[in-house]
């Protein structure tokens, strides 16, 4: 009974906050409309583009399918977005830079389904190309085709590559065989191969992660070994590790950690950023580290492929750059690319580049004001207030834009609202809401 009665407060009182910050974000969206409106016939900077192309792009509850679509239709390019039935309520499908969106089922629960929409959606507005941002829509078909006509690009790597990538063991493998640093890994499938290794001669630490993504353990750094062997076997088996759910033991390094964001097209990179990272991101601040573009470069080359690369590295105090894991699809951090004119030309474009794209040196730091906004209740001093008030003075909101200012809205008081009725309704709670991700971590 006390975690319903808990379910029902959390719920109704997120929604009673966003009650409350909804007329102040009207204020500032309807003044941004009026604005809009009172410019547009002096406005000159609209983009006529020839060679215009039909964008699909996947995972339309998140910003960074809002970045790209927005990069996209400044290119002049038309965009249409889907997601899943979950997320129909998208607040970024009323954005300008948004032409259509659709719905399309869970390929998890309904691949044939799934496969019969695209195909549909390709056809009716005439797709040339597709790029997959959310995980559900990385998905490959009949023993490794594309979800999709021959007649669209799909811009991502082929089946075989992509579980590699997906595959933290795999992947730290891969690195390794192509010469780059990695942490001593080894793939777990069974408590008993932790609770019998030899960690004696090991210098590190070592963690345990699983190898399918897991958004609450992920969390989780313990060290391993514990104080004593009990500890060890009790947390090992705590854990849901078995052949056909494995995880990875990895060593522990101590040092920075960064994130990355790489498109590739043939082996090479066309656009890549690099942040320092943090266990939550919804931070983004481009930073110059050469050691960690070079590796990125150099995997990216070996690789020889076309898509999406998200790494997670670590700079050991030495500064040796080990690679802890990849994600083979689009990383938020591409929202530091939002007044980039050559983001279309990154992913479209099939003549080598002068050099690899990297946010423009005056962008600005991207966040999330609704997140900064729940951070104030972490403020212990006046110290802090002040790192807050600066980090959102010298940076820039990710969702917000003046030109486009409908998804601000949505987003926070439409879409965001409804999932929390659904979880009140079917008194289901959640860890936290990610506005940048668009959705509730249950």
């Amino acid at each position: 009974m006390r975690k319903y009665i808990f379910v029902v407060f959390q719920n109704l009182g997120t929604l009673v906050l966003l009650a409350i910050a909804f007329p102040l974000n009207c204020i500032v969206v309807l003044t941004s409309l009026l604005w809009n409106f009172l410019k547009q016939p002096f406005n000159k900077s609209i983009v006529v583009n020839p060679n215009s192309k039909n964008i699909l792009i996947a995972g339309a509850r998140m910003t960074k399918t809002l970045q790209l679509a927005r990069s996209f239709h400044a290119a002049g390019h038309r965009v249409i977005i889907i997601d899943i039935e979950k997320f129909w309520s998208s607040g970024n499908k009323y954005s300008n830079s948004v032409a259509g969106f659709y719905t399309v089922p869970d390929p998890s629960k309904d691949l044939e389904g799934y496969v019969e929409s695209l195909h549909a959606i390709a056809k009716t507005e005439k797709i040339d190309f597709f790029i997959p941002v959310a995980i559900f829509s990385v998905i490959h078909y009949d023993q490794g085709q594309p979800p999709l006509p021959d007649f669209v690009e799909f811009f991502h790597f082929d089946a075989d590559v992509t579980k590699i990538l997906d595959d933290k063991f795999a992947f730290a493998e891969t690195a390794r065989s192509f010469g780059l640093s990695v942490p001593k890994s080894f793939k777990i499938t069974h408590p008993e191969q932790v609770i019998n290794f030899d960690f004696s001669h090991e210098k590190r630490k070592y963690i345990l992660k699983s190898i399918p993504y897991d958004q609450i353990r992920r969390l989780n750094l313990t060290k391993l070994p514990c104080a004593t062997s009990a500890e060890t076997a009790a947390f090992v088996n705590s854990l849901p590790i078995s052949e056909e759910n494995p995880w990875i033991m990895q060593e522990f390094i101590p040092g920075k950690e960064y994130c990355t964001h790489t498109t590739a097209r043939d082996g090479e990179s066309r656009m890549y950023c690099c942040c320092e990272s943090s266990a939550f991101q919804v931070n983004y601040e481009n930073v110059d580290q050469q050691e960690i573009m070079q590796w990125a470069t150099h995997f990216t080359k070996e690789l020889g492929k076309t898509g999406q690369l998200s790494f997670d590295f670590i700079q050991a105090e030495d500064g040796t750059v080990y690679a802890i894991e990849c994600n083979p699809r689009t990383h938020s951090a591409i929202t530091m690319f939002y007044n980039h004119p050559g983001v279309a030309d990154a992913y479209l474009g099939k003549e080598p580049l002068a050099e690899s794209l990297q946010p423009l040196a005056d962008s600005k730091p991207t966040y999330w004001l609704y997140h900064e906004v729940w951070r104030l209740n972490e403020i212990r001093n006046f110290e802090q207030l002040q790192t807050w008030v600066r980090n959102i003075r010298r940076g820039k909101e990710a969702i917000f834009e003046v030109s486009d200012p409908l998804p601000f809205l949505m987003v926070h008081h439409w879409q965001i609202p409804l999932l929390i009725l659904d979880n009140l309704r079917r008194l289901k709670g959640w860890i936290r809401i990610d506005f940048n991700m668009g959705e509730l971590i249950e």
